[in-house]
């Protein structure tokens, strides 16, 4: 019974050496004797018990490594950490397996060689701004480092940049500053505007009031023009009127009247406005007045208004 159990026990560890099931998401490589074999894909494999082996297996799907912090000195002299992510994929198991001992180690410490060496071509401020040309640039060095390593390097993606305290106290600092000075250039720019918007008003306004002023002086000389011409033409139309009616039958009689009765009317108001009144001797012969009177109209020219009499403007 013992000895059945040995030679069971013996014929499953056969089993266990000949057969060996590869996962989907590795492959293995086969050595016999120490010499390398081949690679063996995903799925089920026998193996020569005791001279074939697996020797290394590796995973095929797109690996994640973190890289670790480390310290960067820029170009401007600023001490800054920098880490990151790098995704890199086997390509070929066997270099993978024999071209370097560990391919993520090497990796990692590629990233941050390069890292570290372009992060010193860098000032701070294009070390913030200018992330993707450096991911592209360690991935363009790992890559060609990483080829006799049977390796693929996919991408490269910085995760932080953080600077020394003593940088970042000094970097709020400027930013304060900064910030202090374009308040500063707003609000005098603004000042400005407004001195300038207010005198630029100023200067319509006055404009405004001399052009009123000048329009309402030629205003006002063309109204004193128009009545000074309308009255002319009134007197002349009315001075045409008296002697059309003086060329009428008895028309110098009634001019005689009406003068006799203006000059009673105008004498009166002299009399009643003043407390002392100086008559000359000839005016206390009423007649004589009169006489003088009618001497005046007879020397009127017997021709006045003979001349044709346009009519009145505006009527």
């Amino acid at each position: 019974m013992f000895s059945f159990t040995v030679f069971l026990l013996f014929v499953l560890f056969i089993c266990y050496k000949t057969a060996v099931i590869i996962p989907a998401r590795e492959c293995g490589v086969k050595e016999r004797l120490g010499k390398f074999q081949g690679v063996l894909e995903p799925g089920l494999h026998f193996l020569i018990p005791f001279f074939d082996k697996i020797a290394y297996k590796h995973e095929m799907r797109e690996q994640v490594i973190d890289v670790p912090a480390q310290s960067c000195i820029t170009k401007d002299n600023i001490q800054v950490s920098v880490d990151g992510v790098i995704y890199i994929k086997v390509m070929d198991a066997k270099l993978a397996s024999y071209g370097i001992e560990d391919y993520v180690l090497a990796s990692v410490n590629l990233a941050q060689t390069t890292m570290r060496s372009e992060v010193g071509k860098m000032t701070l401020h294009q070390s913030f701004s200018e992330r993707e040309s450096l991911n592209q640039i360690v991935v363009e060095e790992i890559d060609k480092a990483s080829n006799p390593w049977g390796i693929k390097v996919l991408r490269y993606e910085i995760m932080n940049i953080t600077p020394t305290h003593g940088v970042v106290q000094a970097l709020e600092q400027a930013m304060e500053a900064e910030r202090s000075r374009r308040a500063n250039v707003t609000r005098a720019t603004a000042e400005k505007e407004a001195v300038s918007i207010i005198s630029e008003g100023k200067r319509q306004e006055a404009i405004n009031l001399s052009e009123g002023e000048r329009q309402k002086r030629i205003n006002e000389a063309d109204g004193r023009a128009q009545e000074i011409s309308i009255v002319a033409e009134a007197t002349a139309y009315s001075i045409r009127r008296v002697a059309e009616a003086i060329e009428k039958p008895c028309g110098d009689q009634a001019v005689k009247m009406r003068i006799i009765e203006k000059y009673i009317s105008e004498f009166e108001h002299i009399i009643e406005g003043s407390d002392i009144a100086v008559v000359p001797a000839q005016l206390a012969n009423i007649k004589g007045v009169f006489e003088g009177i009618s001497k005046v109209s007879q020397g009127i020219p017997s021709n006045i208004g003979k001349a044709s009499t346009p009519p009145p403007p505006g009527r």
